[in-house]
Order: structure tokens, then sequence, then C-alpha cells
């Protein structure tokens, strides 16, 4: 899928180095991520992160889940949106994209 939707700065050139260690809410600010809580509570449910046409990303996480598996898995999708490759997650954690 080609995006014509302009990309930030801050985008082409975080490293996987930056992704990993900097704190995630400075992270999203940094990448311009907006994000939510979802209402989707089913345990198999991960998140999503949603890029808007006009270029914006938004991070739907679930509530209630462990800060350690939220941090990994935000990360990991945040690498895959912005093309910073990552190692993969452990097996029971599965991303896809629609």
């Amino acid at each position: 899928m080609q995006s014509t939707a302009p990309c930030l700065p801050a985008r082409r050139s975080i490293t996987p180095a930056r992704l990993l260690d900097a704190p995630l809410d400075e992270l999203l600010v940094e990448l311009g991520v907006q994000l939510h809580l979802s209402s989707i509570t089913d345990p198999g449910f991960i998140g999503a992160l949603l890029e808007l046409p006009d270029g914006t990303l938004v991070l739907s996480m679930p509530p209630g889940r462990p800060r350690l598996e939220r941090d990994c898995v935000a990360r990991a999708m945040l690498g895959r949106a912005v093309g910073v490759p990552l190692g993969r997650l452990p097996g029971m954690y599965e991303l896809t994209e629609v």
C-alpha cells in the first residue's frame, strides 16, 4: 500500500535504539502519535495502530493490560509503521497488517 501522506522528519530519522530506549510518552510526541484507550476488552486484542489520511498515527491500546506488555507492543507497532526494523515479539503476540 502506498501513502501520499507527509512523512514527519522524526519518522524518517528515528533509529532502532531511539525507538527502544526513549520513554514511550516522549516517543509518541516525537512521532506525532495520538494515544487512545480502546473499548475492546477481548484478551486476544493487544492494540491497533492506524494511519489517518493526513498521516497522523493513532495508537489504540486496551485498558488493563500490563505496562510492560503495552510498552513492548506499542514499540513493535510503531517500528513497523515507521519502517524501523526490530526483533520479533514473543510467539504469543502477532502483529497483523490489514
